[in-house]
């Protein structure tokens, strides 16, 4: 069980929140795509592509990395920082995903250093890393703002959701209130997700998704 604080429990809330400007609204991660060609057409084709996406790639591949650099960031571990960084852009295999993970990573690293919340052994290990990509940034927000990695974990996988179920609701197009019924319904799914990533050994991540 997450136990947090009122003062966790805001910065969680800051961290997952979809006004946070760090320009996740523009990227679909291949779900446009998926509605030109027919394949997500309805709520029932949304939610199955979103829960095979949940599943394949995110818990597979972005939540562990997540997963090892909020720990990395925690123990103030620079080489482990940049190692599951360079993993995590590595993953990042057509040009389109590269650039949306270091358009929001610089996003939110400038935020990040605009509110001024980070002590200064942390601030020397982010700016010395050539690239920052988004992921990176949320853990080390993570860490400067003290919320624990499961309630972090939690957080990116809830917000992961919500970006995708907007873009659902305005493209395929779904109503406002069938959209929030789809994000009700992808709690289990996420939770399981939450689970497999804690678990998920090195030797288990992939980000193998074909077509995508």
């Amino acid at each position: 069980m997450i136990t947090l604080d009122a003062t966790a429990l805001l910065h969680l809330f800051q961290l997952a929140s979809p006004s946070l400007p760090v320009g996740g609204y523009s990227y679909s991660q291949g779900l446009e795509t998926a509605m030109e060609q027919g394949i997500v057409t309805d709520y029932a084709s949304a939610r199955c592509w979103l829960v095979e996406m949940l599943d394949g790639v995110v818990a597979c591949f972005d939540a562990p990395i997540l997963w090892r650099l909020l720990q990395a960031w925690s123990q103030h571990d620079p080489s482990a920082v940049s190692h599951w960084t360079e993993i995590l852009l590595a993953g990042r295999d057509t040009a389109e995903f590269h650039a949306e993970t270091i358009q929001m990573g610089y996003s939110f690293t400038r935020l990040v250093c605009a509110l001024d919340i980070a002590e200064p052994p942390l601030l020397s290990m982010l700016e010395a890393l050539p690239e920052v990509p988004f992921l990176c940034a949320f853990a080390f927000a993570s860490v400067a703002l003290a919320v624990p990695p499961q309630a972090a974990l939690l957080a990116m996988l809830f917000s992961w959701a919500e970006n995708q179920v907007l873009v659902c609701v305005k493209s395929v197009p779904l109503g406002q209130v069938a959209g929030q019924r789809l994000l009700l319904s992808l709690r289990p799914a996420l939770e399981s997700a939450a689970r497999a990533t804690e678990a998920c050994a090195d030797t288990d991540m992939s980000n193998w998704a074909p077509g995508l």
